[in-house]
This record gives C-alpha cells, sequence and structure tokens, in this order.
C-alpha cells in the first residue's frame, strides 16, 4: 500500500520563505562586500552615474574626496557625478 504525501503551501508561506531568502542572501551580499577593496562598493551598486542629479553632485557630498575619489564607492569618481548613497556635505 503505497500513502502519497501531499504538500500544501500557502500564499502567505511561499511569501514569507521568498523575503527570508532574499534576507539571507542580502546578508551574505554584504559580508562579501565588507572584504572587497577596502570596503568599498562597486559605482553599479549604488547606480552610480557621472551626470548630477539635480543640484546633487559627488562634488557637494560628504563622501566625496578631491579630485576624483569617494570613500564608499570604488573607482574614479567624477565631482559632477551622483549615486543613490549622496550625502549633502
Amino acid at each position: 500500500m503505497t500513502h502519497k504525501i501531499e504538500t500544501v503551501m500557502s500564499r502567505r508561506s511561499i511569501v514569507l520563505q521568498g523575503v527570508a531568502c532574499a534576507a539571507g542572501a542580502a546578508t551574505i551580499l554584504a559580508a562579501g562586500m565588507q572584504g572587497a577593496a577596502a570596503g568599498k562598493l562597486p559605482p553599479t551598486a549604488v547606480s552610480y552615474r557621472s551626470t548630477p542629479k539635480d543640484n546633487l553632485k559627488c562634488g557637494n557630498c560628504s563622501l566625496f574626496e578631491a579630485p576624483n575619489a569617494c570613500k564608499s564607492v570604488s573607482g574614479n569618481i567624477s565631482p559632477n557625478g551622483w549615486c543613490t548613497i549622496y550625502r549633502k556635505a
């Protein structure tokens, strides 16, 4: 005699499992980034662009390091650039 086991998953349990997986992945990625290039993020991770967003630009951000660097983002950073971690100086 064979018994068939049915698994019933509610929409809520599927969503909660997805959220838990996303949180775990974010934690793993964040831990991996801490060891990368002196803790700096890649420009793509912060949606860096080489043009300002209105009056917001790297040149007046507290993270900008003249002439072309950032405390938190790796690579060559334009004083006229902008990214999502912009902090007014």
